[in-house]
């Protein structure tokens, strides 16, 4: 491991300062940045992604944002192959990868690969789509649960997209989600077995989060209100004119996307479409720190301590990282 060449993941849940500390790291070591976040990928999408600024960006390059158009879908597999092409040229450059963001399970395809799941269907989409709207998402929850018990146990009534993703996946595969999972892990195990390994890199895995969870909350609370201070209705607003967008695209599926979204279709009042926002981030947030909680060799700063930077370098330098 010690002969692979080093990359840093910088983990966390929303709102918790990654982005601030990645930059001290690129101001002191010889590191190029990669956005792992699925938000992030999208033009257009500013405000409501807490996007960082143009002149932050042009001073700090991110690679793997404002890639794509929010009419276009962008997977876990999409982003371990522009990933790994992107940390073998920094690699190249004798610099180090440091990838910072929330999206989880882009982290877990680049380290562990993925299952061979089935190409996404946009008749079945849309058909689920359908019932969804006739029968409402507990309902499709309900048939998840009867077909696939662990995905169903994983993914929240009201996560559509995870949740629509599933059903495709048995609808156009006959095998659950779960199964061809295993299937992978099993693979993966083979693999690990006989001495191939998945990533070549060797990663060192730091999270930052507040060690309070009321501090989060009332970070989340704060950003969302500064987000629509700064315009993040008027941002959807401009989505809601292209005539190619509509609600049940991923991009206008993130999360405050499809609050905002839903106020101005008149399902909610201002203050509706607010409270539920807050509410749909921290819901983020939990998850991500599920994720994080089974995260091995991690090594967690906290959001409050004034000397981040330093005890992150300390950390690097024990698994000799910077060596």
């Amino acid at each position: 491991m010690s002969q692979l060449p080093p990359a840093i993941f910088l983990m966390g849940p929303t709102a918790a300062g990654k982005t601030d500390l990645a930059i001290e790291l690129t101001k002191v070591l010889p590191c190029e940045l990669i956005s792992v976040d699925s938000a992030l990928v999208y033009r257009g999408m500013d405000i409501g992604t807490a996007k960082p600024s143009k002149e932050l960006l042009a001073e700090f390059p991110h690679r793997l944002i404002d890639i794509l158009d929010p009419a276009e879908a962008y997977s876990a597999a999409d982003f371990r192959r522009d990933a790994l092409q992107a940390m073998a040229e920094i690699t190249a450059r004798g610099k180090i990868p440091l990838l910072v963001g929330g999206t989880m399970l882009y982290y877990k395809a680049l380290v562990d690969g993925l299952a061979d799941m089935p190409a996404a269907d946009p008749e079945v989409r849309a058909q689920i789509e359908e019932e969804a709207a006739r029968l409402g998402w507990q309902a499709l929850h309900e048939q998840l649960a009867a077909i696939d018990p662990e995905s169903a146990a994983r993914i929240h009534p009201n996560d559509p997209q995870r949740l629509s993703r599933a059903l495709e996946v048995y609808r156009v595969s006959g095998q659950s989600m779960t199964a061809l999972r295993q299937r992978q892990s099993a693979q993966s195990t083979e693999a690990a077995a006989s001495g191939l390994q998945q990533l070549p890199y060797t990663v060192a895995n730091l999270a930052i989060a507040p060690a309070d969870r009321q501090v989060l909350h009332r970070r989340i609370e704060q950003r969302f209100t500064l987000m629509l201070e700064q315009g993040f209705i008027d941002e959807v607003v401009a989505l809601r004119e292209r005539s190619d967008l509509h609600a049940g695209l991923p991009s206008i599926r993130a999360v405050g996307y499809r609050q905002v979204w839903d106020y101005l279709d008149g399902k909610l009042t201002s203050a509706e479409m607010r409270e539920r926002g807050i509410i749909a981030t921290r819901q983020l947030a939990k998850r991500q720190f599920t994720w994080l909680r089974s995260w091995i060799d991690l090594h967690w700063l906290d959001s409050l301590d004034c000397d981040n930077l330093p005890r992150a370098l300390k950390y690097l330098g024990t698994i000799s990282i910077l060596s």
